[in-house]
């Protein structure tokens, strides 16, 4: 009886390397989900500023997503592949400029909260008021785009617009500088936080610079400033608002000490 000689398996077969056959179809190449498409936060950033440009000068419903690509030096389908559409993009705007007014206010607003929670005198507690409205100042003054930035957030309140980034500010920053803000006035004259009166007295302490936000020309027209407020016009203005703050405030914590 023979023995057969039992036969070597052939080798599984290894696909080519850099190689296709005939019948087999190239793959079609899709981006990164980090990468592709020059795909980095250097681009993302510049069609964010460029969409934040033209909302502030055309409304949303005026500005075209191919009038944004144009302004950003990218092609249109690249707002697509970063936001999907207009509204994603416009809801990535007002993420970025909550985003960037919660970078700036909140060293001063964590300050404030420690000297609450350490109940500090009434002369820091006004010193920290004052703080948080320098920050402000800065960040009403001191920004290159904030005039891109306002002229958005006017057509927002004009509801010529989603309405997303006054969603995204009432949730978040406005909700814990009113918080904050309105406890320093409490502890400082004595009325309850949530009090009529010291809503009251906090939105007229702010309405000493929100004056220069909302209606800027004729603010700057009034102090004859029409070219505009450079370092020396922001530090005095600061220092005359700090200075209005802390009369009206030791005013308002010894009319809360006399007798009833």
């Amino acid at each position: 009886m023979k023995l057969k000689t039992p036969q070597t398996p052939a080798k599984p077969r290894q696909a080519s390397i850099g190689k296709s056959t005939a019948t087999e179809k190239p793959s079609r190449l899709r981006h990164r989900v980090d990468g592709g498409y020059a795909r980095g936060d250097e681009t993302r950033r510049r069609i964010i500023e460029a969409a934040i440009r033209l909302f502030g000068e055309r409304g949303f419903e005026g500005t075209s997503t191919r009038g944004i690509a144009q302004q950003a030096g990218v092609n249109a389908p690249a707002l697509q592949y970063y936001f999907d559409n207009k509204e994603g993009l416009y809801r990535a705007c007002a993420e970025h400029i909550a985003n960037n007014a919660v970078a700036h206010f909140s060293p001063a607003l964590d300050r404030a909260q420690a000297a609450l929670d350490t109940n500090a005198d009434r002369d820091t507690l006004i010193e920290i008021f004052g703080l948080i409205q320098d920050t402000t100042a800065d960040h009403l003054f001191a920004s290159n785009d904030i005039q891109d930035k306002r002229l958005f957030v006017a057509h927002e309140q004009a509801g010529h617009g989603p309405g997303i980034l006054i969603d995204i500010m009432d949730q978040g920053l406005r909700a814990r500088m009113t918080q904050v803000c309105a406890t320093l006035i409490a502890r400082i004259t004595g009325v309850p936080a949530d009090d009529p009166l010291t809503l009251l007295r906090m939105t007229t302490l702010h309405g000493q610079l929100m004056i220069f936000h909302f209606i800027p020309k004729s603010a700057l027209s009034a102090l004859k400033w029409r070219d505009g407020i450079d370092a020396e016009r922001l530090a005095l203005l600061k220092r005359t608002v700090r200075e209005q703050t802390r009369i009206l405030m030791n005013a308002w914590s010894a009319q809360s000490a006399l007798p009833l």
